[in-house]
């Protein structure tokens, strides 16, 4: 996979490593203060931006793109 220049937003990079972390959309709409629709959107846009099929496909491509350190 080629690393072309991603542009995330200040919350889908937290939504992103809360994901690493092993969260769960309603633990992370808890954590965040935002509602579990939300988180899943944030999910989905990771996911499109990241050209990724699933979460654990999301952690990957994120560590290879240094997206999470």
């Amino acid at each position: 996979m080629s690393n072309p220049k991603i542009e995330l937003t200040t919350r889908e990079l937290e939504v992103l490593e809360l994901l690493s972390y092993g969260f769960s959309s309603k633990e992370i709409s808890e954590k965040l203060f935002i509602s579990p629709n939300t988180v899943e959107y944030h999910r989905k846009q990771l996911l499109r931006k990241t050209l990724s099929a699933n979460v654990a496909q999301l952690i990957g491509n994120a560590f290879r793109m240094h997206l999470l350190s």
